[in-house]
């Protein structure tokens, strides 16, 4: 097999193989055991789609909105969707950076700067997705509960058991299906999922805020946790836009590689942020600043809708969780040559004990500390920042650095002192809302 040692830090990938791309230069591809090349843009952008209008969508009015408030919030918003476009577009730009097709984050790190830089960023794009996915098993859980709670409320069911279901049934669902690519159908079941959710939301709160009198938007506490919240705030808006495996997504994508990649990404950022635009800002306006953190808990309307729209959340959950588990299975489906046919006996109590394990460990620590607020705001200040922004900009800077006029060097060192300072603040808020939910709630606790 070739290794591929032009430019950059260095490869620290594995095997490569040889292609030819668009302009019929070769390309060092990879090896992996998840497919690469095969989906078009279109797949791709509902990929994209998938993550940004999942149940998450239905926390922003709660976790974005009630802390900043309105101009702050909307603007904050727009903003977060132009820059996070941008950053993207840097990523997906340096897909093919010197003559070897970059298939993983890491290994993108990694060809740049070297061998330190592949083992950081890998640690700290798991430490994304699994902060991601425990987000997802909560949700997945509270949903679960949400619905259980129309019809006994006063039920024995508690939160961790629903969060333990939620973990079995990802586990399923994960073990059954091999790769990225093969959601195919599956993103159009959650399409069709993440639309009953959200129309349920939006038309319960429009019904809700039209017949409610005027509401309070002043943002709650004190001048303290305002500060906390705002900064905590921040870290959300840009954790709702963004994956953090960029690289890995982009790698199932049909030649070429990036005009499809920014036909996706533009895809995702114009017609994909619309439901999640108009959920958000419709639940803000109907409840103001007492709108709940899980939107579906703070509409009014009848049992059997509400119950649809939070199985629907549930099942949604699990989908849009493989995604962002993905990562970390083609990396021990590759390390361990787990290929071939999904049904296959090694194969199938492979996926079995590894993923099984995995989200064992995904789903006790959603069950300890459900507070998904946090988590978000934890995941956009250690690894959404770094991963979108910091790192986006620095590498574009160092890869391009010679094509690069004095003012966009400048840009780029602007971005990326910015979003460290950010990154910095952002954490400095989550650990601080994480210790203050501590002491108001204990582990296991029945949110």
């Amino acid at each position: 097999m070739d290794r591929n040692g032009d430019g950059g830090g260095g490869d620290f990938s594995g095997p490569t193989r040889k292609v030819h791309d668009e302009e019929n230069l070769a390309v060092a591809i990879p090896e992996t055991a998840h497919q690469i090349s095969s989906d078009s843009w279109f797949q791709v952008g509902f990929v994209l789609t998938t993550g940004i209008n999942s149940a998450y969508v239905l926390g922003y009015s709660g976790t974005i909105m009630v802390p900043l408030g309105w101009v702050p919030g909307v603007v904050g918003l727009i903003l977060a969707t132009a820059i996070s476009l941008y950053a993207n577009s840097l990523v997906a730009k340096l897909h093919e950076f010197g003559g070897k097709r970059h298939i993983r984050y890491r290994d993108l790190a990694g060809f740049i700067y070297g061998k330190r830089a592949y083992s950081v960023t890998w640690g700290l794009q798991y430490v994304n997705l699994f902060m991601i996915n425990t987000g997802y098993i909560i949700l997945a859980g509270q949903a679960l509960k949400a619905a259980y709670v129309l019809f006994d409320e006063d039920g024995p069911m508690k939160l961790p058991y629903f969060i333990a279901i939620a973990g079995v049934v990802c586990g399923l669902f994960a073990i059954s299906t091999p790769h990225l690519s093969a959601l195919r159908v599956w993103l159009g079941v959650s399409t069709v999922l993440s639309l009953i959710y959200i129309i349920v939301a939006f038309v319960l709160s429009i019904k809700d805020g039209v017949n409610t009198p005027a509401r309070d938007y002043s943002i709650p506490g004190t001048t303290t946790s305002k500060i906390f919240t705002t900064i905590g705030a921040s870290a959300n808006l840009v954790f709702a836009f963004n994956t953090g495996m960029l690289p890995e997504i982009q790698a199932t994508i049909k030649q070429p590689v990036v005009n499809n990649m920014m036909k996706a990404l533009y895809f995702q950022f114009t017609a994909g942020v619309l439901p999640m635009y108009a959920v958000t800002f419709i639940g803000y306006w109907a409840y103001g600043s007492s709108t709940s953190t899980y939107l579906l808990s703070s509409v009014n309307g009848p049992v059997w809708v509400k119950a649809m729209a939070n199985i629907a959340a549930f099942f949604q959950s699990v989908i849009a969780l493989h995604i962002f588990a993905s990562p970390m299975y083609e990396f021990l489906d590759t390390k361990y040559g787990i290929k071939g046919n999904r049904f296959a006996i090694r194969n199938l109590t492979f996926r079995l004990g590894v993923r099984g394990g995995y989200l064992t460990l995904n789903t006790l620590v959603s069950a300890l500390l459900p507070f998904l607020g946090d988590f978000m705001s934890l995941t956009g200040a250690i690894s959404t920042f770094p991963l979108t922004f910091i790192l986006a900009n620095h590498m574009y800077l160092v890869a391009k650095g010679s094509k690069l006029s004095s003012f966009q060097k400048l840009w780029h060192w602007l971005n990326v002192i910015f979003f460290g300072f950010m990154s910095l603040a952002a954490l400095v808020a989550a650990l601080r809302l994480i210790a203050v939910d501590s002491k108001t709630y204990h582990v296991f606790a029945d949110l």
